[in-house]
Protein backbone atom coordinates (compact mmCIF):
# COMPACT_ATOMS: atom_id res chain seq x y z
CA UNK A 1 0.00 0.00 0.00
CA UNK A 2 1.40 3.37 -1.02
CA UNK A 3 1.83 6.13 1.53
CA UNK A 4 -0.51 9.10 1.25
CA UNK A 5 2.35 11.18 -0.13
CA UNK A 6 2.99 8.57 -2.81
CA UNK A 7 -0.70 8.47 -3.69
CA UNK A 8 -0.66 12.24 -4.07
CA UNK A 9 2.30 12.01 -6.41
CA UNK A 10 0.58 9.30 -8.48
CA UNK A 11 -2.65 11.30 -8.75
CA UNK A 12 -0.79 14.47 -9.74
CA UNK A 13 1.23 12.54 -12.33
CA UNK A 14 -1.94 11.05 -13.85
CA UNK A 15 -3.78 14.38 -13.93
CA UNK A 16 -2.33 15.90 -17.15
CA UNK A 17 -2.99 12.76 -19.20
CA UNK A 18 -6.57 12.53 -18.04
CA UNK A 19 -7.06 16.25 -18.69
CA UNK A 20 -5.93 15.75 -22.30
CA UNK A 21 -7.94 12.57 -22.87
CA UNK A 22 -10.58 12.64 -25.58
CA UNK A 23 -14.26 12.59 -24.74
CA UNK A 24 -14.53 9.24 -26.52
CA UNK A 25 -11.91 7.61 -24.33
CA UNK A 26 -13.35 9.05 -21.12
CA UNK A 27 -16.86 7.95 -22.09
CA UNK A 28 -15.56 4.49 -22.87
CA UNK A 29 -14.17 4.17 -19.35
CA UNK A 30 -17.41 5.42 -17.79
CA UNK A 31 -19.58 3.04 -19.81
CA UNK A 32 -17.27 0.12 -19.04
CA UNK A 33 -17.57 0.97 -15.36
CA UNK A 34 -21.37 0.99 -15.66
CA UNK A 35 -21.28 -2.45 -17.31
CA UNK A 36 -18.97 -3.82 -14.62
CA UNK A 37 -21.39 -2.83 -11.85
CA UNK A 38 -23.78 -5.40 -13.32
CA UNK A 39 -21.18 -7.99 -14.23
CA UNK A 40 -19.56 -7.85 -10.79
CA UNK A 41 -22.78 -7.46 -8.81
CA UNK A 42 -22.30 -10.59 -6.71
CA UNK A 43 -18.79 -9.53 -5.69
CA UNK A 44 -19.92 -6.01 -4.80
CA UNK A 45 -22.94 -7.16 -2.78
CA UNK A 46 -20.87 -9.74 -0.89
CA UNK A 47 -18.46 -7.02 0.20
CA UNK A 48 -21.35 -4.72 1.09
CA UNK A 49 -22.93 -7.47 3.19
CA UNK A 50 -19.76 -7.54 5.32
CA UNK A 51 -20.05 -3.78 5.89
CA UNK A 52 -23.73 -4.07 6.82
CA UNK A 53 -23.03 -6.89 9.29
CA UNK A 54 -20.23 -4.90 10.88
CA UNK A 55 -22.48 -1.84 11.04
CA UNK A 56 -25.20 -3.78 12.84
CA UNK A 57 -22.63 -5.08 15.35
CA UNK A 58 -21.45 -1.50 15.92
CA UNK A 59 -25.07 -0.36 16.46
CA UNK A 60 -25.04 2.11 13.57
CA UNK A 61 -28.28 4.07 13.21
CA UNK A 62 -30.95 2.98 10.76
CA UNK A 63 -30.18 6.10 8.73
CA UNK A 64 -26.50 5.17 8.39
CA UNK A 65 -27.31 1.55 7.57
CA UNK A 66 -29.68 2.71 4.85
CA UNK A 67 -26.99 4.97 3.36
CA UNK A 68 -24.52 2.11 3.53
CA UNK A 69 -26.69 -0.54 1.89
CA UNK A 70 -26.34 -1.61 -1.73
CA UNK A 71 -28.76 -3.85 -3.58
CA UNK A 72 -29.40 -4.76 -7.24
CA UNK A 73 -31.77 -1.83 -7.72
CA UNK A 74 -29.28 0.69 -6.32
CA UNK A 75 -26.45 -0.76 -8.40
CA UNK A 76 -28.66 -0.50 -11.47
CA UNK A 77 -29.39 3.13 -10.59
CA UNK A 78 -25.69 3.86 -10.16
CA UNK A 79 -24.98 2.32 -13.57
CA UNK A 80 -27.78 4.34 -15.15
CA UNK A 81 -26.37 7.55 -13.68
CA UNK A 82 -22.95 6.71 -15.11
CA UNK A 83 -24.37 6.15 -18.57
CA UNK A 84 -26.19 9.47 -18.32
CA UNK A 85 -22.90 11.17 -17.47
CA UNK A 86 -21.26 9.53 -20.49
CA UNK A 87 -24.03 10.84 -22.75
CA UNK A 88 -23.70 14.42 -21.54
CA UNK A 89 -21.59 17.06 -23.24
CA UNK A 90 -17.99 17.13 -22.12
CA UNK A 91 -17.39 20.52 -20.47
CA UNK A 92 -13.61 20.34 -20.86
CA UNK A 93 -12.48 22.65 -23.63
CA UNK A 94 -15.79 24.53 -23.79
CA UNK A 95 -15.30 28.13 -24.95
CA UNK A 96 -17.48 30.88 -23.50
CA UNK A 97 -17.57 34.65 -22.92
CA UNK A 98 -15.85 35.40 -26.22
CA UNK A 99 -15.14 38.97 -27.24
CA UNK A 100 -12.93 41.09 -29.49
CA UNK A 101 -11.28 44.07 -27.79
CA UNK A 102 -10.91 47.48 -29.49
CA UNK A 103 -7.19 46.73 -30.02
CA UNK A 104 -8.06 43.58 -31.99
CA UNK A 105 -7.25 41.00 -29.30
CA UNK A 106 -9.59 38.02 -29.41
CA UNK A 107 -10.43 36.90 -25.88
CA UNK A 108 -12.38 33.94 -24.49
CA UNK A 109 -12.57 31.68 -21.47
CA UNK A 110 -12.01 27.95 -21.84
CA UNK A 111 -13.03 25.25 -19.37
CA UNK A 112 -10.25 23.13 -17.89
CA UNK A 113 -10.19 20.43 -15.19
CA UNK A 114 -9.54 21.58 -11.63
CA UNK A 115 -6.70 19.06 -11.36
CA UNK A 116 -6.75 16.70 -8.38
CA UNK A 117 -9.80 16.42 -6.15
CA UNK A 118 -9.70 15.13 -2.59
CA UNK A 119 -13.00 13.69 -1.37
CA UNK A 120 -13.69 12.61 2.21
CA UNK A 121 -17.02 10.86 2.71
CA UNK A 122 -18.89 8.60 5.07
CA UNK A 123 -21.25 5.65 4.81
CA UNK A 124 -22.30 5.86 1.16
CA UNK A 125 -20.43 3.50 -1.21
CA UNK A 126 -22.41 4.90 -4.14
CA UNK A 127 -20.42 8.12 -3.69
CA UNK A 128 -17.31 6.22 -4.79
CA UNK A 129 -18.90 5.53 -8.17
CA UNK A 130 -20.58 8.93 -8.55
CA UNK A 131 -17.32 10.76 -7.94
CA UNK A 132 -15.27 8.42 -10.12
CA UNK A 133 -17.62 8.92 -13.06
CA UNK A 134 -17.75 12.70 -12.71
CA UNK A 135 -13.99 12.98 -12.19
CA UNK A 136 -13.23 10.88 -15.26
CA UNK A 137 -15.64 12.88 -17.42
CA UNK A 138 -14.16 16.21 -16.30
CA UNK A 139 -10.54 15.06 -16.58
CA UNK A 140 -9.82 15.31 -12.86
CA UNK A 141 -7.72 12.88 -10.88
CA UNK A 142 -9.16 12.09 -7.45
CA UNK A 143 -8.03 10.84 -4.05
CA UNK A 144 -10.87 9.12 -2.18
CA UNK A 145 -11.12 8.61 1.55
CA UNK A 146 -14.27 6.71 2.51
CA UNK A 147 -15.40 5.86 6.02
CA UNK A 148 -14.43 2.75 7.95
CA UNK A 149 -18.04 1.56 7.89
CA UNK A 150 -17.91 1.05 4.10
CA UNK A 151 -14.31 -0.10 3.66
CA UNK A 152 -15.09 -3.51 2.13
CA UNK A 153 -17.53 -2.10 -0.42
CA UNK A 154 -15.15 0.70 -1.39
CA UNK A 155 -12.19 -1.61 -1.88
CA UNK A 156 -14.11 -3.63 -4.45
CA UNK A 157 -15.62 -0.59 -6.16
CA UNK A 158 -12.29 1.24 -6.49
CA UNK A 159 -10.65 -1.88 -7.88
CA UNK A 160 -13.38 -2.02 -10.54
CA UNK A 161 -12.96 1.69 -11.33
CA UNK A 162 -9.23 1.14 -11.88
CA UNK A 163 -9.96 -1.81 -14.15
CA UNK A 164 -12.30 0.31 -16.26
CA UNK A 165 -9.71 3.07 -16.58
CA UNK A 166 -6.99 0.62 -17.55
CA UNK A 167 -9.13 -1.19 -20.12
CA UNK A 168 -10.11 2.15 -21.67
CA UNK A 169 -6.45 3.08 -22.08
CA UNK A 170 -6.37 5.67 -19.28
CA UNK A 171 -3.99 5.89 -16.33
CA UNK A 172 -5.54 3.97 -13.43
CA UNK A 173 -3.44 6.12 -11.10
CA UNK A 174 -5.95 8.91 -11.68
CA UNK A 175 -8.14 7.34 -8.98
CA UNK A 176 -6.45 6.79 -5.63
CA UNK A 177 -8.11 5.24 -2.57
CA UNK A 178 -6.91 5.68 1.01
CA UNK A 179 -7.32 2.18 2.41
CA UNK A 180 -6.26 3.22 5.91
CA UNK A 181 -9.35 4.27 7.87
CA UNK A 182 -7.36 5.91 10.66
CA UNK A 183 -8.47 9.47 11.40
CA UNK A 184 -4.85 10.58 11.26
CA UNK A 185 -5.01 10.03 7.49
CA UNK A 186 -7.72 12.69 7.26
CA UNK A 187 -5.53 15.18 9.12
CA UNK A 188 -2.65 14.33 6.80
CA UNK A 189 -4.83 14.66 3.72
CA UNK A 190 -5.92 18.19 4.72
CA UNK A 191 -2.31 19.38 4.43
CA UNK A 192 -1.65 17.92 0.96
CA UNK A 193 -1.94 21.24 -0.87
CA UNK A 194 0.94 20.32 -3.18
CA UNK A 195 -1.06 17.38 -4.52
CA UNK A 196 -4.76 18.24 -4.02
CA UNK A 197 -6.41 21.30 -5.61
CA UNK A 198 -9.88 21.12 -4.05
CA UNK A 199 -11.22 19.25 -1.03
CA UNK A 200 -14.81 18.03 -0.79
CA UNK A 201 -16.00 16.59 2.54
CA UNK A 202 -19.28 14.65 2.50
CA UNK A 203 -20.49 13.77 5.97
CA UNK A 204 -21.74 15.27 9.18
CA UNK A 205 -21.37 18.81 10.45
CA UNK A 206 -18.38 17.78 12.58
CA UNK A 207 -16.43 16.59 9.53
CA UNK A 208 -17.19 19.78 7.61
CA UNK A 209 -16.15 21.97 10.52
CA UNK A 210 -12.94 19.99 11.03
CA UNK A 211 -12.03 20.34 7.35
CA UNK A 212 -12.74 24.08 7.26
CA UNK A 213 -10.68 24.71 10.38
CA UNK A 214 -7.69 22.52 9.53
CA UNK A 215 -7.33 22.36 5.75
CA UNK A 216 -4.63 24.17 3.78
CA UNK A 217 -6.65 23.30 0.63
CA UNK A 218 -9.76 25.15 -0.60
CA UNK A 219 -12.80 23.32 0.82
CA UNK A 220 -16.25 22.96 -0.74
CA UNK A 221 -18.74 22.31 2.07
CA UNK A 222 -22.34 21.22 1.90
CA UNK A 223 -24.68 18.31 2.23
CA UNK A 224 -25.97 19.24 5.69
CA UNK A 225 -29.68 19.79 5.17
CA UNK A 226 -32.19 21.14 7.64
CA UNK A 227 -34.91 21.43 5.02
CA UNK A 228 -38.23 23.28 5.32
CA UNK A 229 -41.58 23.41 3.59
CA UNK A 230 -43.91 26.31 4.34
CA UNK A 231 -47.59 25.72 3.54
CA UNK A 232 -49.19 29.07 2.72
CA UNK A 233 -52.86 29.78 3.39
CA UNK A 234 -53.72 29.53 -0.32
CA UNK A 235 -52.16 26.09 -0.87
CA UNK A 236 -54.12 23.10 -2.16
CA UNK A 237 -54.19 21.06 1.04
CA UNK A 238 -54.55 17.58 -0.42
CA UNK A 239 -51.75 18.15 -2.93
CA UNK A 240 -49.66 19.71 -0.16
CA UNK A 241 -50.01 16.59 1.98
CA UNK A 242 -48.74 14.50 -0.94
CA UNK A 243 -45.68 16.74 -1.35
CA UNK A 244 -44.99 16.74 2.40
CA UNK A 245 -45.26 12.96 2.53
CA UNK A 246 -42.86 12.54 -0.38
CA UNK A 247 -40.36 15.03 1.02
CA UNK A 248 -40.33 13.32 4.42
CA UNK A 249 -40.89 9.64 3.67
CA UNK A 250 -39.57 8.79 0.20
CA UNK A 251 -36.03 8.45 1.59
CA UNK A 252 -35.75 9.99 5.05
CA UNK A 253 -32.04 9.29 5.59
CA UNK A 254 -30.74 11.76 2.99
CA UNK A 255 -29.84 15.43 3.21
CA UNK A 256 -32.72 16.72 1.05
CA UNK A 257 -35.44 15.05 3.12
CA UNK A 258 -37.89 17.33 4.91
CA UNK A 259 -37.08 18.19 8.53
CA UNK A 260 -39.48 21.01 9.46
CA UNK A 261 -43.02 21.77 8.32
CA UNK A 262 -44.23 25.36 8.74
CA UNK A 263 -47.98 25.91 8.49
CA UNK A 264 -49.98 29.14 8.12
CA UNK A 265 -52.23 29.53 11.14
CA UNK A 266 -55.39 29.94 9.01
CA UNK A 267 -55.10 26.41 7.56
CA UNK A 268 -53.40 24.75 10.55
CA UNK A 269 -56.66 23.36 12.08
CA UNK A 270 -57.33 21.41 8.89
CA UNK A 271 -53.86 20.66 7.55
CA UNK A 272 -52.02 19.47 10.68
CA UNK A 273 -54.49 16.64 11.44
CA UNK A 274 -54.35 15.61 7.77
CA UNK A 275 -50.54 15.48 7.85
CA UNK A 276 -50.39 13.58 11.14
CA UNK A 277 -52.92 10.98 10.00
CA UNK A 278 -51.27 10.45 6.62
CA UNK A 279 -47.63 10.39 7.67
CA UNK A 280 -48.19 8.41 10.87
CA UNK A 281 -49.02 5.40 8.69
CA UNK A 282 -45.42 5.67 7.41
CA UNK A 283 -44.03 5.64 10.95
CA UNK A 284 -43.25 9.35 11.16
CA UNK A 285 -42.61 10.74 14.65
CA UNK A 286 -43.79 14.33 15.12
CA UNK A 287 -42.08 17.05 17.16
CA UNK A 288 -44.79 19.67 17.65
CA UNK A 289 -44.07 23.25 18.56
CA UNK A 290 -46.42 24.65 21.20
CA UNK A 291 -48.20 26.53 18.42
CA UNK A 292 -49.04 23.23 16.69
CA UNK A 293 -49.76 20.99 19.69
CA UNK A 294 -53.38 22.04 20.13
CA UNK A 295 -54.29 20.69 16.69
CA UNK A 296 -53.16 17.20 17.68
CA UNK A 297 -56.36 16.81 19.69
CA UNK A 298 -58.11 16.22 16.39
CA UNK A 299 -56.25 12.94 15.94
CA UNK A 300 -55.78 11.69 19.49
CA UNK A 301 -56.50 8.02 19.96
CA UNK A 302 -54.70 6.92 16.80
CA UNK A 303 -51.62 5.72 18.67
CA UNK A 304 -49.49 8.33 16.93
CA UNK A 305 -46.04 9.26 18.22
CA UNK A 306 -46.17 12.98 19.01
CA UNK A 307 -43.95 14.85 21.48
CA UNK A 308 -43.36 18.53 22.24
CA UNK A 309 -40.52 20.07 20.25
CA UNK A 310 -37.38 20.63 22.32
CA UNK A 311 -35.16 23.71 22.22
CA UNK A 312 -32.78 22.18 19.66
CA UNK A 313 -35.26 20.24 17.54
CA UNK A 314 -35.60 22.90 14.85
CA UNK A 315 -31.80 22.95 14.48
CA UNK A 316 -31.58 19.19 13.95
CA UNK A 317 -31.11 17.36 10.66
CA UNK A 318 -33.14 14.26 11.47
CA UNK A 319 -32.07 11.86 8.70
CA UNK A 320 -34.90 9.62 9.90
CA UNK A 321 -38.69 9.49 10.17
CA UNK A 322 -38.88 12.49 12.51
CA UNK A 323 -40.44 15.81 11.54
CA UNK A 324 -40.84 19.11 13.35
CA UNK A 325 -44.09 21.06 12.93
CA UNK A 326 -44.64 24.73 13.70
CA UNK A 327 -47.54 27.13 13.06
CA UNK A 328 -46.68 30.64 11.86
CA UNK A 329 -48.85 33.72 11.30
CA UNK A 330 -47.76 34.17 7.71
CA UNK A 331 -45.04 34.29 5.07
CA UNK A 332 -42.83 36.79 6.86
CA UNK A 333 -42.66 34.62 9.99
CA UNK A 334 -41.96 31.52 7.89
CA UNK A 335 -39.07 33.24 6.12
CA UNK A 336 -37.72 34.46 9.45
CA UNK A 337 -37.81 30.92 10.87
CA UNK A 338 -36.02 29.54 7.82
CA UNK A 339 -33.39 32.27 8.00
CA UNK A 340 -32.71 31.37 11.62
CA UNK A 341 -32.71 27.57 11.36
CA UNK A 342 -31.98 26.57 7.75
CA UNK A 343 -28.57 25.30 6.67
CA UNK A 344 -29.10 26.80 3.22
CA UNK A 345 -29.71 23.45 1.52
CA UNK A 346 -33.31 23.06 0.26
CA UNK A 347 -36.36 25.05 1.34
CA UNK A 348 -39.75 25.45 -0.30
CA UNK A 349 -43.20 27.02 -0.27
CA UNK A 350 -46.53 25.42 -1.17
CA UNK A 351 -48.88 28.16 -2.36
CA UNK A 352 -51.29 29.33 -5.04
CA UNK A 353 -50.32 32.95 -4.40
CA UNK A 354 -47.85 34.09 -7.08
CA UNK A 355 -46.83 37.18 -5.10
CA UNK A 356 -45.96 35.08 -2.04
CA UNK A 357 -44.15 32.55 -4.21
CA UNK A 358 -41.96 35.25 -5.76
CA UNK A 359 -41.24 36.84 -2.39
CA UNK A 360 -40.20 33.45 -1.00
CA UNK A 361 -37.89 32.85 -3.98
CA UNK A 362 -36.35 36.29 -3.54
CA UNK A 363 -35.84 36.28 0.21
CA UNK A 364 -34.94 32.66 1.00
CA UNK A 365 -31.23 32.31 0.24
CA UNK A 366 -30.75 28.55 0.03
CA UNK A 367 -28.89 26.53 -2.58
CA UNK A 368 -32.22 25.16 -3.84
CA UNK A 369 -35.52 27.01 -3.39
CA UNK A 370 -38.81 25.38 -4.33
CA UNK A 371 -42.35 26.41 -5.21
CA UNK A 372 -44.92 23.60 -5.05
CA UNK A 373 -42.48 20.69 -5.21
CA UNK A 374 -40.77 18.19 -2.92
CA UNK A 375 -37.29 19.01 -1.59
CA UNK A 376 -36.24 15.51 -2.67
CA UNK A 377 -35.44 16.85 -6.13
CA UNK A 378 -32.21 18.46 -4.92
CA UNK A 379 -30.16 15.75 -6.55
CA UNK A 380 -27.79 15.77 -9.47
CA UNK A 381 -29.55 13.01 -11.38
CA UNK A 382 -33.01 14.51 -10.76
CA UNK A 383 -31.90 17.94 -11.97
CA UNK A 384 -30.35 16.60 -15.16
CA UNK A 385 -26.71 16.53 -14.08
CA UNK A 386 -26.30 12.75 -14.27
CA UNK A 387 -24.61 12.30 -10.92
CA UNK A 388 -23.16 14.72 -8.40
CA UNK A 389 -19.98 14.95 -6.38
CA UNK A 390 -21.67 16.89 -3.57
CA UNK A 391 -24.39 19.44 -2.81
CA UNK A 392 -22.70 22.70 -1.99
CA UNK A 393 -24.38 25.06 0.47
CA UNK A 394 -21.72 27.75 0.20
CA UNK A 395 -21.71 30.74 -2.10
CA UNK A 396 -18.29 30.58 -3.77
CA UNK A 397 -17.52 28.69 -6.98
CA UNK A 398 -20.40 26.21 -6.87
CA UNK A 399 -23.81 26.02 -5.23
CA UNK A 400 -26.31 23.17 -5.03
CA UNK A 401 -25.69 19.82 -6.77
CA UNK A 402 -22.17 19.82 -8.21
CA UNK A 403 -22.15 18.15 -11.59
CA UNK A 404 -19.79 18.41 -14.54
CA UNK A 405 -19.39 22.20 -14.99
CA UNK A 406 -18.83 22.65 -11.23
CA UNK A 407 -15.81 20.32 -11.42
CA UNK A 408 -14.04 22.55 -13.90
CA UNK A 409 -12.25 25.86 -13.73
CA UNK A 410 -11.34 28.01 -16.71
CA UNK A 411 -8.42 29.80 -18.25
CA UNK A 412 -8.33 33.01 -20.25
CA UNK A 413 -7.22 32.59 -23.86
CA UNK A 414 -5.99 35.74 -25.62
CA UNK A 415 -5.13 35.63 -29.33
CA UNK A 416 -3.54 38.53 -31.13
CA UNK A 417 -1.58 39.66 -34.16
CA UNK A 418 1.59 40.82 -32.45
CA UNK A 419 -0.17 43.58 -30.48
CA UNK A 420 1.81 45.42 -27.83
CA UNK A 421 0.46 47.44 -24.95
CA UNK A 422 0.77 51.22 -25.13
Amino acid sequence: MNTLEEQGILARAASPGLARASSEKKNKAINMLADMLGERQAEILAANKKDISAGVEQSLSEALLDRLALNPARLSGMASDLRHVAEMNDPVGEIFDSSVLPNGLQVHKQRVPIGVLGVIYEARPNVTIDIAGLAIKTGNAVILRGGSETINSNRVLVFIVKEALDQAGLDAGAVQFIDDTSRTRVAEMLKMHRHIDMLIPRGGAGLHRYCRENSTIPVITGGIGICHLYVDRSADLEKSVQVIQNAKVQRPSVCNALDTLLVHDVIAPELIPLVIRRLSTDGVVFKLDESASKYFKEVEGYGIDVTPAGPDDFDTEWLSLVMGVKVVPGLEAAIAHIEQHSTGHSDGILTQDEVNAQRFLTEVDSAAVYVNASTRFTDGAQLGLGAEVAISTQRLHARGPMGLPELTSYKWVIQGDYQIRD
